[in-house]
């Protein structure tokens, strides 16, 4: 007898429900640790597999890996003199430029001398006369004290002729004093460099008119720059002076050490000032120029690397670990790691593998312990071994 449509309604929904339950068995074993497909270092995979490309796959290998402190900032000068003018006058010549080389003692400029060498011509016929008197008054006290033994004179003559002579000596002091002052003033004409360096800056031209200490030159030291950076209080505690400071600048490599550490944490930021200074003999390097570089505190010179993509993170509690492939099969490392080079993307290993291991890089899916692996045939399309591939059985049946 046929059923009635109450009861096919019936059975449909228990047949519904019964599916949904397996449904729900199956996503609970699914995030089982251990169960077949799920991820981290205790996930099992058997009776799957999954293809790996060429790249997919990387080799741990043995390189110098160096820890480093990130730095950037602006090169500066490590001596700038201003030239500033001694005396007030006309220039006569100024006989540098911007931009030009210049040694210790070169020639800058040069003033009106006229009015410097009157004085000080002046002031050497002053000399000249004092010293005349000092002569004279010395003969007379010479005299008088010989007269003064055979009685000839008093006491008092001899006391007359020491003053005399004592204020003859007086007027050689200040007059050489005068020709001294006068003799600096000349000289004070010609602006001389006060070191090695190029000039930066130049204010002034032939012919104007100067007030005394107003800057007429800037004149730098190139061969030598300085960095100044700041760096995160915490890392500072390992930067010290003398420590190899490796930086780029213009498409250039440069080396710098660390000069000068700031004793001091600035308040605002919480971070210290570092001095770096770098040699630069053939002038390769420009002031203010932008630089970013490292501080190496610290290098392995042969440090076990694996990329850090290769790298994942256990549960709570455990070590990092990498998939190895051993054989046909995935395998699970634990592994220590030591110095990370964010900048060479690298992580140091230094315990759990060794450098004939194989392991697998970046995201390729997902993958667990014994996990069969394929490679792909080289200019096939590496890419089925990758989200997709990873725990893909056979095709069900349509």
């Amino acid at each position: 007898m046929p059923r009635s449509v109450p009861t096919l309604r019936a059975a449909a929904l228990a047949a519904l429900l019964a599916g949904a339950a397996a449904c729900s068995r199956d996503a609970e074993g699914a995030r089982t640790p251990g169960a077949p497909g799920a991820g981290g270092p205790g996930a099992a995979g058997g009776g799957r597999s999954v293809t790996l490309a060429a790249g997919d796959v990387a080799t741990p290998r043995r390189t110098p890996l160096e820890e480093a402190i990130p730095i950037t900032g602006t090169l500066a000068p490590l001596e700038r003199a201003e030239v500033r003018a001694r005396l007030e006058g006309d220039l006569v010549g100024v006989y540098v430029r911007e931009g030009e080389p210049v040694r210790a003692g070169q020639l800058l400029a040069r003033f009106e001398a006229a009015d410097e060498a009157g004085v000080q011509q002046s002031a050497r016929a002053d000399l000249a006369a004092a010293q005349s008197e000092l002569s004279t008054a010395q003969w007379n006290l010479d005299q008088t004290r010989e007269l003064q033994r055979e009685g000839a004179v008093p006491e008092r003559d001899v006391r007359l002729a020491e003053g005399a002579a004592a204020a003859a000596r007086a007027r050689v002091s200040a007059a050489q004093s005068r020709l001294r002052t006068a003799s600096s003033s000349v000289a004070d004409t010609r602006v001389l460099a006060p070191g090695t360096g190029v000039v930066e800056r130049r204010a002034v031209n032939p012919g104007e008119h100067v007030s005394r200490g107003a800057t007429m030159f800037t004149v730098v030291r190139g061969s030598m720059l300085e960095l100044t950076a700041s760096v995160p209080e915490r890392a500072a505690v390992a930067v010290q002076p003398g420590q190899p400071v490796r930086f780029a600048s213009g498409g250039r490599e440069f080396t710098g050490r660390v000069a000068r550490v700031n004793p001091s944490v600035d308040p605002a930021s919480r971070s210290v000032r570092v001095y770096v200074q770098v040699p630069n003999p053939d002038g390769a390097l420009r002031a203010g120029s932008f630089a970013a570089g490292r501080i190496v505190s610290r290098t392995v010179p042969d440090a076990l690397v694996v990329p850090a993509a290769a790298l994942r993170e256990g549960r709570e509690g455990t070590r990092p670990f990498v998939y190895r492939v051993q054989g046909d099969e995935i395998t699970v490392a634990e592994v220590t790691t030591g110095l990370r080079d964010q900048a060479a993307g690298v992580v140091e290993i230094v315990d759990g593998l060794t450098d004939e291991d194989r392991i697998v890089v970046g995201n390729v899916g997902m993958l667990g312990r014994g996990m069969k692996v394929r490679m792909a045939e080289p200019g096939g399309r590496g890419g089925q071994g990758g989200a997709g591939a990873a725990g893909r059985g056979p095709a069900a049946p349509r």
